[in-house]
């Protein structure tokens, strides 16, 4: 095979000469990256000069985005170069800025802005930062351009993890921050989340507001113009990490963490190993910094600057995982601890070599460990997409769940109340530190759990499940064409599934005892198994999530959502999107 030609080939393909908008430099990408294994320069050079040809679209696209603007459950994301570029990013830094002006005609924001006025915003001050993704230093400057032109005192974070900038955020008592990232998402996204003063997910009276004046200003092609007198904002570099750490330091009598202590601890430690995989996310940077004179126990796994993910989905998935477990089975350590992490740092997921630990499971043991062997009381806080694995140690504890729809701003009500705050998707926080997910705050639980215990999470697990019961999760999704008020309207099917009706799930009719409506639809049956269908907030996607109490059972509640779907007309056999 002539690998030159071939290049060259799939080059003449997917880039259609002097039209960006016309060319699919990522679907080239993911083409040579087909090729990586083959260790030939001309793969990389072809791939240098796609990366090329996008920096250049990100640059110089003046066109409005391909996707309309909007704001999902976690900021703003779309396709590098086609929906996310400097124009775009300016215009929705630009809708944020639109927000604190409103302050003057709408005072009732400042409850969700968390400052009173335009002139307290300026002098407390953004954060700005972004991930390892293509072309994140570019669309950061952006954004610190238009807030310097009006007037904003910028903190800049350069790269780094969305809950480290929550961190920080708290530690300066900034007005707002800003990263650039699309989490988990595919190599060819790019992303925008905003986090008001309470360093949490915006609430969704501002996201709402966001879009609809980013919209605005794309429509009207008109930036807001700094006032003629302003003063100029001023530019700041900082170590956001290391406010990071004074957070988590400063707040251990709420959650119980001796954070230095735990270093110690691990350090003298050896027989445990530490294995972490940060997919070459931002949490590269952080790994040996938060593990300080103990990351001689930690091993690092895809730890170098890689913006196309070795061309992987940048996720914590099982897949991703495998390479954590085969690490950890290597040696003999009696106590062992893997993790992987997203490309933002707000996602994680653990294992101990031999058995698997989803947040599902990890948040409520976080839950259970906090309480009892911190001596924590409180409630513990959970998504309706999550398993009841937390509410049966709540119940028995005595304790309260609060349960609200998918997103982690819905926690919103119960921070500094709810011990433990998690999503199945992997995102957890506790009392004591931000109200936005983060995957360090998780690593240091789960090592601390291990070394009080003595247990691997795994025996942990198993221990809780014979006090508490057994609870076996899953999710899956399909890609959809259909998005907004379209999909919504295609869901509705699901409203004849209501208390009382009989669904097929294997070769056996449940009948549903309730149902949940606050976010799609949730159906639980007799047998306390349940699924539950709703719309993706941030991807065009229709997710199911499940979860039986027998191990064989889970597979045929998957299969039942899917059946679901497909007599409404949305899936025909579509491929899997978890």
């Amino acid at each position: 095979m002539n690998l030159e030609a071939t290049c060259q080939r799939l080059y003449d393909t997917y880039v259609v000469r002097g039209s960006h908008g016309d060319s699919d430099y990522f679907r080239l990408i993911k083409e040579l990256l087909k090729y990586k294994d083959q260790q030939d320069p001309v793969v990389e050079q072809y791939r240098s000069r796609a990366y090329q040809h996008i920096e250049d679209e990100i640059i110089s696209n003046s066109d409005v985005p391909c996707s309309e603007i909007s704001f999902g459950t976690s900021g703003w994301r779309g396709v590098l170069g086609k929906d996310i570029f400097v124009g775009s990013v300016k215009s929705v830094t630009n809708g944020i800025v639109e927000l604190y002006y409103s302050l003057e005609s709408s005072p009732e924001l400042a409850q969700h802005l968390g400052v009173s006025s335009l002139e307290e915003a300026r002098r407390r001050g953004c954060l700005v930062g972004f991930d390892n993704r293509f072309g994140g230093d570019i669309l950061a400057q952006a954004v610190c351009d238009v807030l310097i032109d009006h007037g904003f005192q910028v903190y800049f974070c350069g790269e780094t993890t969305t809950g480290v900038l929550s961190a920080a955020l708290l530690e300066l008592d900034g007005a707002f921050s800003v990263n650039l990232t699309p989490s988990h998402n595919p190599l060819e996204y790019g992303g925008y989340k905003f986090n008001a003063a309470d360093a949490g997910p915006a609430a969704s009276e501002l996201t709402s507001l966001i879009t609809k004046y980013s919209r605005q200003i794309v429509s009207d092609g008109v930036l807001r113009a700094p006032d003629a007198e302003l003063r100029r904002g001023e530019l700041q570099s900082i170590d956001s990490f290391s406010l990071w750490q004074k957070v988590v330091n400063s707040n251990e009598e709420y959650h119980g963490i001796d954070y230095s202590q735990l270093i110690e601890k691990a350090s003298a430690a050896k027989h445990v190993k530490i294995v972490v995989d940060s997919v070459h996310g931002a949490s590269r940077l952080h790994i040996k910094r938060l593990f300080g004179k103990a990351s001689a126990n930690v091993t690092m796994l895809r730890g170098g600057a890689d913006v196309s993910f070795g061309g992987i989905a940048p996720e914590p998935s099982s897949v991703n995982m495998v390479g954590v477990g085969e690490e950890l089975r290597r040696g003999n350590s009696q106590l062992r601890i893997g993790a992987i992490i997203d490309p933002d740092g707000d996602r994680i997921r653990f294992t101990d070599g031999e058995t698997e630990i989803s947040m599902n499971q990890f948040g409520a043991m976080a839950y259970y460990f906090l309480h009892e062997y911190k001596g924590k009381k409180g409630m513990v806080a959970k998504t309706v997409a999550t398993s009841n694995f937390a509410n049966a140690i709540a119940k028995a504890l005595g304790e309260q769940v609060f349960e609200p729809r998918v997103g982690f701003k819905e926690f919103k009500p119960v921070i500094g109340k709810a011990l433990v705050l998690f999503e199945e998707s992997d995102g957890i926080s506790i009392i004591g530190h931000t109200p936005e997910k983060d995957a360090y705050i998780g690593l240091l639980l789960a090592l601390d759990m291990v070394l009080t215990t003595k247990k691997n999470l795994g025996d942990f697990k198993r221990e809780l499940e014979d006090k508490f019961g057994a609870y076996h999760p899953d999710r899956d999704g399909i890609e959809v064409v259909l998005s907004g008020e379209h999909l919504m309207e295609a869901l509705r099917f699901l409203e004849r599934y209501k208390a009382g009706e009989k669904v097929l799930v294997g070769d056996e009719e449940k009948v549903i005892k309730e149902v949940i409506s606050i976010d799609g639809r949730k159906m639980i049956f007799e047998d306390d198994s349940w699924l539950m269908i709703r719309p993706s907030g941030t991807e065009p996607k229709v997710r199911f999530y499940v979860e039986s109490r027998d191990h064989a059972g889970t597979d045929h509640l998957v299969a039942a959502a899917r059946n679901m779907l497909l007599d409404a007309g949305l899936t025909e056999g579509d491929t899997p999107a978890a």
